[in-house]
C-alpha cells in the first residue's frame, strides 16, 4: 500500500491562538459520478468513543455516507469501518487499540475493507505514530478538522490503494451545510461552538479540537427550528465550554441570549453541556430559572475542592467561588439537579487536598458525578509534573470519593420514590427488554413497563423503587 501524508499533527501548532476572526464555510459540494459509484451499495460501520461532540461527529459522517449511497452496516465486518476516537482518558485509548487489533484479523481475510481512524487520538503526534506503526493496514487517518473532506479521502484510498494521513492541527473553522443522520428521532445534539481556550493543565482538548469558535446565532436557531418542525422533543446544545459562546464573534450576543432564543422556539426540553464555572454568570442562571422548558439539570465540573490543586489545574476559580455559584443556582432555579467531574490523584495531591474535595462533595450534595483517576496526557503541562502519589493511594482515594458521592446521589434518588415525574421515553431498556427507559427532567434514568407506542413521548411516571443510579417506575394513566 502506498502512503500519502497530506498533513501531520503538531501540538505546538494546535496550541496557537491567533486573534483572527472565526471563518465560516457553507459547504455545497458536488461529487463526480465515479465517487457516487464507488460508494453505492457499500456498507459502513462507525464505532464512536468519547463525549457528545464525538457522537455528533458520527452523525455528520453517517449523514454524508448515506448521501453518497452507502448503506449503514451492523458491525465491523462492513466494507468501510471508521473508529472515531477520544483522547481524554487513557482507558478510552486502550479500547481503541483493542478494536484496531480486531480489525487486523478482518483485514487479513477481507483485503478490500477500508479501515479509518479519526477523532481526537490522532491529533496527538506520538499516538498517530504508534497507530501507523502498529496497525499499518489502516487505510485513512483523519483529524477533527477533516470531516468535511473525509468522503474524498476514503475514495482516494479505496481507488488508489493508498494509505492517507490528513491531520491538520489548525485552530479550526466553522463548517455549515454538512449532511446529518441523527441517532435518535426524538433527542438531538446541536453544536453551538467548537474548541476550547481554557488550557486546563491536564486537558488535551484545546489541542485536539482547536480554538473556541462559535456558530452564527441564526444558523443555530434555524437548525433548532427544523428539529422542532420534525417532531423532536429534546435538544442538547453542545460545546467544550458553552458558556463562552459568542465571545469570539463579538456580535452582541452570548450564551444566555442563545439559550433564551432556543427556549422561545418552544422545544419541549432544552439542555446544554458542558459548562465551565468560570464563565457561568448571573444572567445565565436567570434565563434557566425563567423558562420551564430549560431542564433544571446542570453539569458543572469542579475537578477538585482544593484551591492549591485548582490553581495547578488552571481552573481559574476557588473552592469558595464554586460553592457561591452553586448557592446562587440553588436559590434561583427550582428543583435544580447538579452533576460534576472530579479528578482524583492530580500530581502530588496531598491528603489535605483530597479532604478538601470530600468536604466540597459533602456540601454540594451532587445528584450525579463522573469520577476519574488522573490520567496524564502527553503534551499537556500536567504530564510533566512530578508525581509521588502511588497507584494504591490514588485507588483508595477514588473509592473513598465514590462513597461520599453515593450518600447524596442515593438520597436524591430515594427522595423521588412515591413522586410522579415527566419522562421522555428513549426506548427499550438496555438492561431488561421487558422494560422501557427514559430520563426525567433532572436527568435521572427510569425503567418502567409500557407499550412501544410510548417511545418518543413525554409521559408521567411514578417512581416506585430507587437503585441509586437508576429508578424503577410505573406509567400513570397509560
Amino acid at each position: 500500500m502506498k502512503k500519502e501524508v497530506i498533513n501531520e499533527p503538531s501540538l505546538k501548532k494546535a496550541g496557537l491562538r491567533n486573534k483572527s476572526e472565526t471563518t465560516f464555510d457553507y459547504v455545497s459540494k458536488a461529487y463526480s459520478p465515479d465517487v457516487y459509484k464507488f460508494y453505492k451499495g457499500k456498507t459502513f460501520f462507525i464505532r464512536t468513543y468519547g463525549c457528545q461532540a464525538n457522537v455528533r461527529d458520527e452523525e455528520t459522517m453517517k449523514g454524508m455516507l448515506l448521501n453518497m449511497g452507502a448503506l449503514e452496516g451492523t458491525d465491523i465486518e462492513s466494507d468501510i469501518v471508521i473508529i472515531n476516537t477520544c483522547a481524554v482518558r487513557e482507558n478510552a485509548e486502550d479500547k481503541v487499540y483493542g478494536e484496531l487489533g480486531i480489525l487486523k484479523n478482518i483485514y487479513q481475510t477481507k483485503k478490500k475493507v477500508i479501515t479509518c481512524v479519526c477523532g481526537c487520538m490522532v491529533e496527538q503526534p506520538e499516538i498517530l505514530d504508534k497507530i501507523l506503526e502498529t496497525f499499518p493496514y489502516i487505510s485513512v487517518v483523519f483529524g477533527t478538522h477533516e470531516i468535511k473532506d473525509f468522503i474524498d479521502l476514503i475514495y482516494e484510498s479505496g481507488t488508489e490503494n493508498t494509505q492517507i494521513v490528513a491531520v491538520n492541527s489548525k485552530p479550526g473553522e466553522v463548517v455549515e451545510g454538512l449532511a446529518v443522520s441523527r441517532n435518535s428521532k426524538y433527542k438531538a445534539y446541536v453544536n453551538i461552538m467548537y474548541g476550547c481556550d481554557k488550557f486546563c493543565t491536564y486537558c488535551i482538548v484545546p489541542y485536539t479540537r482547536g480554538k473556541e469558535r462559535s456558530r452564527k446565532y441564526e444558523d443555530i436557531i434555524l437548525e433548532c427550528q427544523d428539529l422542532i418542525d420534525n417532531g423532536y422533543q429534546e435538544i442538547m446544545l453542545l460545546g467544550q465550554n458553552v458558556n463562552a459562546y459568542g465571545n469570539d464573534l463579538k456580535e452582541g450576543y452570548d450564551f444566555a441570549d442563545l439559550l433564551e432564543g432556543v427556549a422561545k422556539l418552544g422545544i419541549p426540553r432544552l439542555r446544554f453541556t458542558t459548562s465551565h464555572p468560570w464563565n457561568f454568570n448571573d444572567r445565565m442562571i436567570d434565563i434557566i430559572a425563567s423558562y420551564p422548558n430549560i431542564m433544571p439539570f446542570i453539569h458543572l465540573p469542579v475537578q477538585s475542592g482544593s484551591d492549591q490543586i485548582l490553581q495547578r489545574m488552571g481552573r481559574r476559580y476557588t473552592k469558595a467561588e464554586y460553592l457561591e455559584l452553586v448557592a446562587k443556582m440553588r436559590e434561583k432555579i427550582p428543583n435544580l439537579a447538579l452533576s460534576t467531574d472530579i479528578i482524583v490523584g492530580f500530581p502530588n495531591e496531598s491528603d489535605d487536598d483530597f479532604n478538601e474535595t470530600l468536604d466540597l462533595v459533602d456540601k454540594v450534595k451532587y445528584d450525579a458525578a463522573f469520577t476519574f483517576i488522573f490520567s496524564p496526557r502527553k503534551g499537556t503541562p500536567a504530564a510533566k509534573m512530578e508525581d509521588k502519589i502511588t497507584k494504591e493511594e490514588k485507588s483508595a482515594r477514588f473509592q473513598e470519593l465514590v462513597k461520599h458521592l453515593e450518600v447524596s446521589i442515593s438520597a436524591s434518588a430515594q427522595r423521588m420514590v412515591g413522586n410522579t415525574y415527566k419522562v421522555l421515553v428513549d426506548g427499550i431498556s438496555k438492561h431488561n427488554p421487558e422494560y422501557l427507559s427514559g430520563y426525567t427532567e433532572s436527568n435521572k434514568l427510569v425503567h418502567f413497563k409500557g407499550g412501544l407506542r410510548n417511545i418518543g413521548k413525554i409521559i408521567d411516571v411514578k417512581i416506585t423503587e430507587s437503585h441509586t443510579y437508576s429508578l424503577i417506575g410505573e406509567i400513570v394513566n397509560e
